[in-house]
């Protein structure tokens, strides 16, 4: 049996899965807890990493790392960190991001330039704020990273130049995502001086060997791997609830969309990943779930209980800022209590609000793309809620499909680390699990709708898309 290892390190922990080479099947998998927080020293990554291969690594014949999106490893030139890293969900640099677009010369010249309009997430704000706000410390750095080359240079023999992928680079802000090539310039111009940038590895390619022999693949960022994992093909759209909500789908082709809406990311394969991300998503259900005192599935049944519209009770859930629409600043906000609302009505405006948000980056993605989905699929860890299941088709406008649960950002950094072993043109097709389809009755098709509508209603009054 020829073993591959897939590595996901995400905001919350490293999940290492051992995976059989030929077919996919994990045989082994371990996990490590990552600190709590929107900046994190970045070495405690690699002490988790240890943890979760231990045991593990030296049986794998390759590896790769999917990593979470946009975080800024600034480094030394000694290769140590001068700060803590910016992880993507930190708000602080959406004015400097503002100010990289406008030198740009504005939004769509920014999406034409990169692909996406930056937001504060994009690795390039972060190095502006560090120039604006840490001087000392910006004028430090001669590296800078992504998350996942960061972990993929500890495992890599001595020696390695760091090296990373176009999937992860094309959400930094300062690469040609069209001509998946990077711009020196753009990464100068943020921080105020040149630095160096991690080689790109072309798909299905090895990077190096890893410090017991192993074959290293360029890894990716975390959404890229699980469109590998999942075997995404055009035409299919993945929504995911986690820490983030996503919206994705595999094109052919780049996107540049000047409103800011879609990211016009590349994938792990040689295409394309046009995404709309929201920061607010499964968090919307622990926070309601945590207030009413109640877990998951009772949450879920509260839910089910109410009524459509939630006895008239909206929330727009942008508790943590929000970044589509792009509102770094905004709070939640609750409209339409009554004497009369019921724990079970703030339970299904919860549930409500979590998928119009999704449904309506569903709607941004295909109108950007021009392409009506041909299977909707769902994923992470809020989609085992009851009443998320229940009301998915409905608001999503589309039956849904549940893929099995599995760890899909480390299942795609295996399939890529069994791609670049096997060195065929194309990634190895691994069979995919039963798939469970959930589909909409009439009555909560024709309530779908109204809710919508109360949902965007809300979201205007409080502030435009734009």
């Amino acid at each position: 049996m020829t073993l591959v290892m897939g590595i996901d390190s995400s905001t919350q922990s490293t999940k290492a899965v051992l995976v059989d080479a030929a077919d996919g099947r994990v045989v082994d998998a371990r996990s490590a807890p990552h600190p709590v927080g929107t900046e994190v020293d970045p070495r405690a990554w690699l002490a988790a990493v240890d943890r979760a291969t231990d045991g593990l690594l030296d049986l794998a014949d390759a590896v790769a790392v999917g990593g979470q999106q946009h975080g800024m490893v600034a480094l030394d030139e000694d290769g140590e960190p001068v700060r803590d890293a910016l992880l993507w969900n930190d708000t602080r640099s959406a004015g400097t991001a503002a100010d990289l677009v406008a030198e740009m010369g504005g939004p769509q010249a920014c999406a034409d330039a990169v692909g996406s309009v930056m937001v504060a997430s994009f690795t390039a704000a972060k190095l502006r704020w560090l120039r604006d706000h840490e001087p000392e410390a910006a004028a430090r750095v001669r590296r800078v990273l992504l998350p996942h080359d960061y972990v993929s240079l500890h495992l890599a023999a001595a020696g390695t130049e760091p090296f990373t992928d176009r999937g992860d680079a094309s959400g930094t802000g300062y690469l040609d995502t069209a001509a998946g090539t990077w711009r020196p310039d753009l990464a100068a111009a943020a921080l105020g001086h040149e630095v160096d940038l991690p080689r790109l590895v072309a798909p299905g390619t090895a990077a190096g060997t890893t410090r017991t022999g192993a074959l290293l693949a360029g890894g990716t960022g975390d959404n890229m791997a699980a469109a590998l994992g999942m075997g995404l093909e055009v035409g299919d759209v993945l929504v995911s609830l986690g820490t983030s909500g996503v919206a994705s789908c595999i094109s052919a082709t780049p996107v540049a969309d000047g409103s800011g809406v879609v990211t016009g990311f590349a994938d792990a394969a040689g295409g394309f990943l046009p995404m709309v991300t929201t920061m607010n998503a499964a968090r919307i259900l622990d926070l309601q779930a945590a207030w009413l005192g109640v877990d998951h599935d009772e949450l879920g049944r509260m839910a089910l209980s109410s009524v459509p519209g939630a006895g008239g009770v909206t929330l727009s859930p942008y508790y943590g800022g929000e970044r589509s629409p792009n509102r770094p600043a905004a709070t939640g906000t609750w409209t339409g209590l009554r004497d009369t609302t019921t724990r079970a009505d703030l339970a299904r405006a919860a549930v409500e609000a979590l998928l119009c948000s999704l449904a309506e980056a569903v709607e941004r993605l295909v109108a950007e793309t021009g392409r009506q989905p041909a299977r909707v699929l769902m994923v992470g860890g809020a989609t085992r809620n009851p009443a998320v299941q229940a009301l998915a088709p409905a608001l999503l406008g589309h039956d849904v499909s549940l893929p099995p649960t599995g760890e899909y950002v480390a299942l795609g950094a295996a399939r890529q680390a069994a791609w670049a072993l096997a060195g065929t043109d194309a990634p190895p097709a691994w069979p995919a699990g039963p798939t469970t389809v959930l589909t909409a009755d009439d009555a909560a098709r024709s309530a779908a709708p109204a809710v919508r509508a109360a949902y965007a209603d809300l979201r205007e009054r409080t502030a435009p898309w734009s």
